[in-house]
């Protein structure tokens, strides 16, 4: 193992980190990509392709498959068996943004109106199930057991975070431990698996695909983290999103959970009445975002996220200096610098 220091700290004065070099890494693969996701969610069945082209078609950073592709560059990986696993993996992805915005009651997703709210909410999870259904069908495609043990277990880790989230709505005593569990289930375990499989297909040893693994995980949690945060630091505009969702749905995110466990008796009880759903309206937002800030909330929520990063960072240290890795050691720094 190599004794190479992966720093997430960038000198004073250089540039903001930015997705570019994983852009630039993994563009003609992801070109490939995108190829087979137009082509694998096509159907006789017309209303499918329209509903998920509209997501699909809808933006999106293609973090998931994009940690994938940049695996297999990193280590030395010349075939293109990723390329079908990162469609897969894109697939998990959509589908799980289209059941959630189901069950959350969403009206926008990356800047326009949610797919259930134009298509209705029977024929978004269907297609969710649909795209969920193809994903596997490219993960038995590729042939490897081991790989499908890998994606299958974190879609169902994904489903299991996503019902502890909705069992924890609206309880203020929801803990950083349990808010850490869940987002560690519901969007680090896909970022994992995304990152661990590229050491399968390239046919490494346990120890790169810990690696990866544990370079996915932190990140997701940061980037979660970080998602969090702007949802009471950013306008909509911005973000893709109506802002304050999470509060109006009555989500216990770590901004939320820092201001009640340093606020007032006062402040406590404005919150024990707005995760109940007692105090939704804009200026009970325009609080809450007051109080968080107060107690300087944002701040602690993205220093937490920065020691995610750099675990993640550090988990890449085994692997020789490279292109690949630098590209994914500024996708952890941008991670936790983004505004969106």
């Amino acid at each position: 193992m190599s004794d190479n220091v992966v720093p997430i700290k960038r000198a004073i004065g250089a540039d903001e980190p930015s997705l570019s070099p994983i852009l630039s890494l993994t563009a003609t693969a992801m070109n490939s990509v995108n190829q087979i996701i137009l082509q694998r969610m096509q159907s006789e069945i017309p209303l499918i392709p329209a509903l998920a082209g509209h997501l699909i078609a809808g933006g999106g950073k293609r973090m998931r498959p994009m940690l994938t592709l940049a695996g297999a560059e990193l280590l030395g990986y010349e075939g293109t068996r990723h390329h079908l696993l990162a469609a897969a993996v894109e697939f998990i992805h959509t589908a799980t943004l289209l059941h959630d915005d189901v069950v959350d009651g969403s009206e926008t997703r990356r800047g326009k109106e949610a797919a259930n709210i134009v298509f209705g909410n029977p024929a978004t999870v269907l297609v969710g199930d649909f795209l969920f259904s193809r994903a596997f069908e490219l993960m038995v495609e590729d042939g490897s057991l081991k790989v499908l043990k890998i994606l299958s277990s974190a879609s169902a880790t994904i489903a299991q975070g996503e019902v502890d989230q909705l069992t924890a709505q609206r309880k203020i005593e929801t803990s950083e431990d349990r808010y850490l569990g869940i987002i560690g289930a519901k969007t680090a375990a896909l970022f994992a698996a995304a990152s661990r499989i590229a050491a399968v297909v390239a046919e490494k040893d346990e120890a790169a695909e810990r690696a990866l693994d544990d370079y996915g995980r932190n990140l997701g949690v940061a980037f979660q983290l970080i998602d969090d945060a702007i949802d009471y630091d950013s306008d909509a505009a911005e973000m893709g999103k109506d802002r304050g969702d999470d509060f109006r749905e009555g989500k216990m995110t770590l901004p939320v959970i820092l201001a009640y466990a340093r606020g007032t008796p006062e402040e406590r009880q404005f919150w024990e009445e707005a995760i109940a759903g007692f105090r939704d309206t804009d200026e009970d937002l325009a609080h809450a975002v007051e109080l968080i800030g107060r107690h300087d909330c944002i701040s602690a929520t993205r220093e937490r996220a920065r020691h995610f990063a750099q675990k993640a960072c550090d988990a890449l240290a085994m692997f020789p200096d490279s292109k690949a890795r630098r590209a994914m050691v500024e996708a952890a720094q941008f991670a936790v610098s983004r505004g969106y």
